[in-house]
């Protein structure tokens, strides 16, 4: 796969469909690598007209490493009772990451799309850079509002275990991670199987975790910023997600005027193959109304 330099530092990157289509570029969450965009999800938006980019974030997958010395659990416990965490990076600087991808591939607009911290990210990137965004489409996400999207209790460990460092173990730690924040009634331990032995296999950096989870809790809160926005938007959220509960996204909705709010009966903090062409079809006709 292709890797540029952008925002000094370097991204792995991927693209699927043709050039000449409009540009979308999806945004991945905490911890996760590109890949967990699917394949064929992917090839579900190229079928219906766009050009697909998707990316490593700084400090997963094969993208750059931030090699800094924190203390990420003394940092959240301070978060948590009400402090200022200090963060190796923000959310800002990785939505200039974003951006300077677009910049690399010489993308001016792109219907940018994001998951759960992604889709923290492609906020602030439209906050930060308006005319570079042709539409957004926030996925199981929130605002950064203390009071809204707050995980439930039981799944808290989601967040804070740490992986075994072998193969097997790690494998068999986020299948159990995955399954507690999954759709009821979609879950997959196959599916899940698989995409975490890809990424175990791409690359195995369990401190980037710690880093973007503190570049969350550090980053101001988004709700003013996407007041101030006049674009075309989408905001999607399962009504069973206890990672990010769905108080978080019917605050980004409420933020963002005129936006639609897609609430996805029985969907976890996942987005199982049972609604790929629901949110295919909402993204499409998100992009159709941008123009």
């Amino acid at each position: 796969m292709p890797r540029t330099a952008a925002n000094g530092i370097e991204l792995e990157y991927e693209t699927f469909g043709d050039p000449a289509d409009p540009d979308l570029l999806l945004i991945m969450g905490l911890g996760a690598q590109m890949v967990a965009w699917d394949d064929e999800f992917c090839h579900g938006l190229v079928d219906r007209g766009f050009h697909v980019v998707r990316f490593d974030n700084r400090d997963v997958g094969l993208s750059t490493k931030i090699d800094v010395e924190v203390d990420v659990m003394a940092e959240l416990l301070k978060a948590m009772g009400g402090g200022a965490a200090e963060a190796p990076y923000h959310l800002a600087d990785m939505a200039a990451d974003a951006v300077g991808l677009l910049d690399a591939l010489d993308i001016d607009r792109a219907h940018v799309v994001g998951a759960s911290m992604g889709g923290m990210i492609a906020q602030q990137l439209t906050i930060d850079h308006p005319d570079r965004v042709a539409s957004l489409t926030s996925i199981m996400s929130t605002t950064g509002d203390p009071d809204v999207g707050q995980p439930k209790p039981e799944v808290l460990p989601v967040l804070l275990d740490a992986a075994p460092a072998d193969r097997e173990g790690y494998v068999t730690h986020s299948i159990e991670g995955s399954r507690a924040i999954s759709s009821p009634e979609h879950f997959d331990e196959a599916f899940a199987r698989r995409r975490h032995e890809r990424s175990f296999d791409r690359c195995y950096y369990p401190q980037g975790v710690g880093h973007q989870l503190l570049a969350v809790v550090s980053s101001p809160s988004r709700s003013d910023g996407l007041r101030a926005l006049d674009i075309e938007a989408l905001v999607v959220h399962g009504t069973e997600d206890p990672l990010v509960t769905p108080s978080g996204g019917e605050r980004t909705h409420e933020c963002l005027a005129g936006s639609e709010l897609l609430m996805i009966e029985g969907m976890g903090h996942d987005l199982p193959v049972v609604f790929w062409p629901q949110v295919i079809d909402a993204v499409t006709k998100l992009a159709a109304r941008a123009g």
